[in-house]
């Protein structure tokens, strides 16, 4: 681990990325107060509907009856 101060951080930050790669780099204030700078390993991207899947008994036919019976009502609800 490395300690610069904050005037040497601030003149050459892409040194500190570089090195914080590495190791922990810490950043020291004139009043004294550390900075811990590390590298955060990135999640690969993924999409908010990318769920795991759920085990149930339902098959595909009874999900198109069920959306077919919602449908139906949703007209009959809409002529009345």
């Amino acid at each position: 681990m490395k300690v610069f101060t904050e005037a040497e951080a601030s003149k050459d930050l892409s040194k500190l990325l570089a090195l914080a790669a590495e190791e922990e780099v810490m950043i020291r204030r004139r009043d004294g107060t550390l900075f811990a700078l590390r590298v955060q390993k990135v999640w690969a991207k993924r999409s908010p509907f990318d769920i795991p899947g759920v085990k149930t008994r339902v098959n595909t036919e009874d999900i198109l009856q069920a959306i077919r019976e919602i449908r139906g009502r949703d007209f009959d609800q809409d002529s009345g």
